[in-house]
Order: C-alpha cells, then structure tokens, then sequence
C-alpha cells in the first residue's frame, strides 16, 4: 500500500477532487500555505494499493498543469529601498509537487 501526497494549487483543487471521486479514489483535503509566493495550495492525502500508483498519477498529471503567473517581489529585508523598484516578474506556478510513501499498517474504523 502507499500514501501519495499531492500538493497543488488552489485553482486546481475542485476539478482535482471531482476527477478522484469520478476515478474512485478516495482523497482528504488539507489546506496549506506555499513558501515562495506564500499563496494558498490544497495538500491531498490519497491511500492507494500498490497498483493503483500510476493511475492516481495520471488523474493528478491530468487536471494540475503549470501555469505562468506574473508576481511582484517582496522589499528586500536588508539594505536600502531607495533604488529599489518592484517590478513584477513571471514565475511558474501551479502543477503538482507529489511524493509517493510506503505504508507499513493501515486502519479503518
């Protein structure tokens, strides 16, 4: 058995969830908070049979894609401001970040 964890973005959460249920995977939903553009994302922990990795896999491949986003940056911390001007830059975001654990013992009550 595994525990896949799936960390995505907001805007991806509902069609991610719709297509688990409509897949038959059973996901729980965490909100969690990214660290670099410290925007919201949607953390899914999904237990699956050994089996059913590579279509989990495909369903999340399927419904998170990345986009380009166009962010301002924070002041710098140290150092003067004065000839420091925000201009907004674009990044990547969204996708999915996805690890794939071991389960040694699962229970359901």
């Amino acid at each position: 058995m595994k525990l896949i964890v799936a960390i995505i973005q907001d805007k991806d959460s509902n069609r991610l969830s719709s297509e688990l249920v409509k897949a038959n995977f059973r996901a729980t939903k965490l909100a969690s908070t990214g660290g670099f553009l410290r925007a919201g994302n949607t953390t899914f922990m999904i237990g699956v049979e050994d089996s059913q990795v590579e279509s989990v896999l495909g369903v999340i491949r399927n419904n998170c894609k990345v986009r380009e986003q166009l962010v301002t940056p924070v002041t710098p911390m140290s150092g003067t401001t004065d000839s420091y001007l925000p201009l907004p830059v674009e990044v990547q975001v969204g996708g999915a970040t996805v690890f794939v654990l071991p389960v040694d013992r699962f229970e359901h009550y």
